[in-house]
């Protein structure tokens, strides 16, 4: 299993691509774009990508990690996976 950041965010952009969007257009998702804000994912868009997360990437997500800002963009997730995993080794 790797922390490789571009191996984390080519599984993430696939998922949100081919879940969310319904695309395999990656043009469609900037890793800077806010989900959020742009009306991809909402409250359950956001547990959706919670278990996918952690059945993906073997991570745990406490209800207190589950903020905003740690599912608004493909770089945020990014991050959030790799410093729950750098806390796990």
């Amino acid at each position: 299993m790797s922390n490789e950041p571009k191996e984390i965010e080519a599984k993430i952009r696939s998922y949100i691509l081919e879940n969310l969007l319904f695309s395999n257009d990656p043009t469609e998702l900037p890793n800077d774009a806010s989900l959020l804000d742009r009306g991809i994912i909402d409250s359950t868009g956001v547990l959706e990508i919670v278990l996918f997360l952690e059945g993906e990437f073997d991570i745990q997500i406490k209800a207190s990690e589950m903020l905003p800002e740690n599912f608004d963009t493909v770089n945020n997730m990014v991050a959030f996976v790799q410093r729950l995993r750098v806390a796990v080794q």
